[in-house]
């Protein structure tokens, strides 16, 4: 079983690289995983992506929450493999299939798990920018056990639930995850 969850923080932000068709600009400034075959979490700094690679290919399911709009895209400037190729299960994707819209991985951790995140993506890049290294692969590595245990919560009960700004009342959705 080697599935892993992933999840990046970048070096900036949007308003920094011109808007959203710059992914490639915003490099990678961490990659966190859960490895389920190694049975632990993992970060990879810039200069370590391509051993990061190497277990990407081998994976049989990378998960991950809006990887395939985000993560991925930022990711695959650095790889030797098109990013389209890895087997990839995207929990945001899931949530916008059935409902139509986005919604936040802390809305769906508050909903589903009862607990949210350490912050947001402008403490990873202020975290970035200080040179402070081990909070930066802390609030990632969160990031990846909070996406973990609400697939983990998926696949056991078969739903997840979440809120949104365009319905406050919390919202369970089946999902049928491998």
């Amino acid at each position: 079983m080697s599935k892993i969850v992933l999840d990046i923080e970048t070096q900036k932000s949007f308003d920094e690289v011109g808007g959203r068709e710059n992914f490639h600009l915003l490099k990678v400034s961490v990659v966190g995983i859960y490895s389920y075959l190694k049975g632990e979490y993992m970060t990879f700094e810039e200069s370590a992506i391509p051993q990061l690679e190497e277990m990407l290919k081998s994976a049989t399911l990378i998960i991950g929450f809006n990887i395939k709009r985000f993560d991925f895209v930022v990711l695959e400037p650095y790889l030797t493999i098109p990013i389209n190729t890895l087997p990839a299960l995207d929990i945001m994707e899931e949530i916008v299939k059935i409902v139509g819209h986005r919604v936040s991985l802390e809305s769906v951790a508050q909903a589903t798990l009862g607990k949210g995140k350490l912050g947001n993506g402008l403490d990873a890049l202020r975290f970035f920018k200080e040179g402070k290294m081990e909070e930066l692969k802390k609030y990632c590595l969160h990031d990846v056990m909070i996406t973990k245990e609400i697939y983990e919560y998926g696949q056991t009960h078969k739903e997840i639930s979440f809120t949104s700004n365009r319905t406050p009342v919390k919202r369970t959705i089946p999902v049928n995850w491998p």
